[in-house]
This record gives structure tokens, sequence and C-alpha cells, in this order.
């Protein structure tokens, strides 16, 4: 597989191969969480399952990692994404047994940049995956079943992407907003959580 410009945008042959096999393996690993484990496979739906993570979950996730690596080299850094091969096969195991532990890799990005362009690449991802929920929920209105899912777990997951990743601790995107910029962290974890709790309410009660 050789490397690809789109736009602007550069991505070297390996990069390429580790996002389509992080979003095949997201794929996988939500399909059969949401199949309920391995048992689930033999569902007659595991298909459309599958073909709705990889939609959801595999898409939020990594145009959550592709959103760091857009705004970084918007800002001059040398940036790319490398999948976590060991983290995708826990994920994969994990939702077997079923739950879900899912962190596929990271977009890493070099050179000189200050605590405010830092801050604007950690936040891009949860910005990312908020627009991506407000897309899905049009879907939630839609009578036919395969697309409601869609639009459920589409906003559900991309949701609880944004809150999670703006928690502030360890190497999650809202450690480094709330160093940049308080107001911005404050906004950002508010809206990410509050539509997160405002859907599961919605959805689930």
């Amino acid at each position: 597989m050789s490397g690809a410009t789109i736009g602007s945008i550069r991505f070297g042959s390996q990069e390429l191969r580790d996002l389509l096999i992080a979003w095949v393996a997201l794929g996988v690993a939500f399909a059969l969480f949401f199949a309920g484990g391995a048992a689930g496979v033999a569902r007659g739906d595991f298909a459309s399952l599958l073909l709705i993570s990889m939609l959801t979950a595999g898409v939020g996730f990594l145009l959550h990692e592709l959103a760091h690596k857009v705004v970084a080299i918007e800002f001059g850094q040398q940036a790319a994404f490398k999948a976590d091969y060991s983290m995708l096969g826990l994920a994969i195991v994990s939702a077997m047994a079923g739950f879900i532990f899912a962190a596929p890799g990271a977009v890493y990005h070099r050179g000189r940049i200050t605590k405010r362009e830092n801050g604007l690449i950690a936040v891009a991802g949860p910005v990312t995956n908020l627009a991506l929920a407000l897309l899905f929920a049009p879907l939630l209105f839609v009578p036919a079943d395969f697309v409601f899912r869609l639009g459920l777990y589409g906003v559900g997951i991309n949701l609880l992407l944004a809150a999670f990743n703006m928690i502030p601790f360890g190497p999650l995107d809202g450690k480094t907003v709330l160093a940049w910029n308080l107001p911005v962290f404050l906004l950002t974890f508010g809206v990410s959580v509050g539509l997160a709790l405002g859907a599961a309410a919605f959805l689930f009660l």
C-alpha cells in the first residue's frame, strides 16, 4: 500500500495500513460488544451490527484522531496516526467477554509548538465527535430499524467519546485543554458531558 495525499494532508503507507486495521478491529470489537460477547456472533443480525459499528464507533474513533492530525499539520507539525496493535487486540478480547476497552492508537506530532496550539490540537478530537453526534441525530427519527440503530449508536458513541476524552487526566485531551485555557475546557467538557447525559436520559430512561 503506497502513501496518499488528500487535499494538503499526506498519509504514509504505514499510516494508511494502521488506519485501516484500527477501523476494522474497532468495528469487530464494537460489533461483538453490541451483540453481548462472543456468543452473539451467531445472532442473525451480527452482519448488520458489524456494519453499524464500523460506521459509528470505527468512524468516530478514527475521525477523532484525524482531527488531531489535521490541526497539528495546520500548525506546522509533523503528525501521523500510529495504531496500538496490543490495545486493538485487547479491545476484541474484552468485547468477546461482553465488555469493551478501546484505545486504538494515537496521532503523534512533533515540532515547535505553543501551549495554545497544543490545546487546539487536543480539543479538535472531542469537538469532532460532538459534530458527528449532531450529524447522526436526525437518523433517530427515521422509522427504518437499521437507520434508527445507526443513529442511536452514532449519537451515543460519539457523545461518550467526546465526554470521556475531555476528562482532565493522564494522556486524555482534557488535561491538555485545561492546561491551555480554563474557559475552553469548561465549555467543551460541560457541553460534552451535558449532551451525553441528556442523550442517555432521552434514549434509555
